[in-house]
């Protein structure tokens, strides 16, 4: 778990305007721009702030920051030779983490754009939620949680990299409400509605938490569907039914129905970003149906625990030998914390070379 920052300050802004008089009118029609939102909407004039008070920009509102340092971090970059589900596959075509990550923020920013919410904020929590992500999926995740006094949570480590591990350590000093964004996406296998990690306080994060089910759900079952774990057909009747046969049309309906129910709760009085009952009774059985046919079939479990042993390999080698971890740790942690920093920040392809090169019988 991340340590937690001191108490959030609100931005300072600088006093450039006699400099380049074209700001100051830049930043009232950005300013304007959010008073448009939904009353609901998270605003930068609203925010908590950051740990670190900040010279406020002229140019870009606090979320577009936000947004703008975590698509040139390290960690966001790597994600593309990160693994989703399937572990070394033959096809250029299988998700990856980086194009899942992709998914995600299109989906969450329609669903932000249609429902008049902050786009910036949606989009940073998206591109941010999966950035502590261990080499080999899940799969490495829970084999580092098993080695780890403490366990170990994808979510987590995802603010440990934001708030301690970017910049040399510095971290990124995001606002408060991207970081609790990030904490707060994952779920449990029991519904893509479970409360896990608890629920956002800005409707925002919570569009993200949902967009996450639906991006990763339709694209796994497209990837399942070409490595010849099942068929269209097999998906489940009465999910078909609800959602539709097609890839383009699930998405569609998830997408259009969170509007539409979220736009209920919130003249209900009660917000919420939220799917309908039918809608979301389908979206789990779909998702348990994936468990069952794909997620736990015999030929990724074979290739997941290829990928634990590799983890554990490096996690005990990096433990014993904390002097050999080149950056991405804090070298005042214990070494079981350096070496699990540095082992989740390494792609599928960089964990396989450094444990055959320190003689693991791959």
């Amino acid at each position: 778990m991340s340590e937690p920052p001191p108490a959030p300050v609100p931005d300072a802004a600088p006093d450039r305007v006699r400099e380049h008089p074209a700001l100051a009118a830049v930043r009232a029609m950005l300013e304007a721009r959010e008073l448009v939102l939904h009353p609901l909407a998270a605003r930068e004039t609203t925010s908590a702030g950051r740990a670190r008070p900040e010279t406020r920009s002229w140019i870009r509102l606090a979320y577009q920051v936000d947004r703008d340092r975590i698509i040139h971090t390290r960690a966001f970059r790597r994600l593309k030779h990160k693994t989703q589900v399937f572990v070394a596959p033959d096809s250029d075509h299988v998700v990856t983490r980086m194009t899942h990550t992709i998914e995600v923020q299109q989906i969450a920013r329609t669903i932000a754009r249609a429902l008049n919410l902050n786009e910036d904020l949606t989009e940073a929590v998206a591109l941010a939620h999966d950035l502590g992500h261990t080499p080999f999926g899940h799969a490495g995740e829970e084999r580092l949680a098993s080695l780890l006094p403490d366990g170990f949570r994808h979510n987590e480590q995802s603010l440990r990299i934001v708030d301690l591990l970017e910049h040399d350590g510095a971290g990124l000093n995001l606002t408060s409400e991207t970081r609790e964004g990030v904490l707060k996406h994952s779920k449990v296998r029991d519904s893509v509605a479970a409360e896990a990690w608890g629920t956002a306080s800005t409707l925002e994060g919570q569009i993200v938490k949902l967009a996450d089910s639906i991006a990763y759900l339709n694209h796994d079952i497209q990837d399942a569907i070409r490595a010849g774990l099942i068929t269209e057909r097999e998906l489940p009747a009465g999910a078909r039914r609800t959602l539709g046969d097609e890839h383009s049309t699930r998405v569609d309906t998830l997408v259009t129905d969170c509007v539409v129910s979220s736009l209920a709760t919130f003249a209900g009085g009660a917000p919420r970003v939220v799917l309908s009952d039918a809608v979301l009774a389908a979206t789990d059985e779909l998702r348990e149906f994936m468990f069952e046919r794909v997620y736990l079939h015999e030929s990724t479990l074979r290739e997941a625990l290829r990928g634990q042993e590799v983890v554990s390999f490096l996690f005990a080698h990096y433990e014993a030998h904390p002097d050999e971890i080149r950056g991405w740790s804090r070298p005042d942690d214990p070494p079981w914390r350096r070496a699990a920093d540095y082992v989740s920040g390494m792609t599928d392809g960089f964990a396989l070379r450094r444990a055959r090169e320190l003689g693991a019988a791959l």
